[in-house]
């Protein structure tokens, strides 16, 4: 909270003007800069954690996927 004292002097004609406050504003808003920083660290090595994942479950289902058709491939030629 800001609060401001004037102070007048009529003989001089001189105005002090005094500003005190705190300053929690900018305490609060670094603590909030670094809390996405931080948040946005971790939402990036779980999504590429995610990506790796994804990326091997398709490789191995292309893999099931080759050796279902040589499979179906040697069935047919017994026949």
């Amino acid at each position: 909270m800001v609060e401001e004292r004037i102070v007048e002097t009529p003989a001089t004609h001189t105005t002090v003007v005094e500003r005190s406050g705190g300053g929690g504003g900018v305490a609060i808003a670094i603590v909030l800069l670094i809390a996405v920083l931080i948040g946005g660290y971790f939402l990036f090595v779980n999504q590429s954690s995610e990506s790796a994942k994804n990326n091997a479950v398709t490789s191995a289902a292309k893999s099931v996927e080759k050796t279902a058709d040589k499979a179906g491939d040697a069935i047919d030629a017994n026949k």
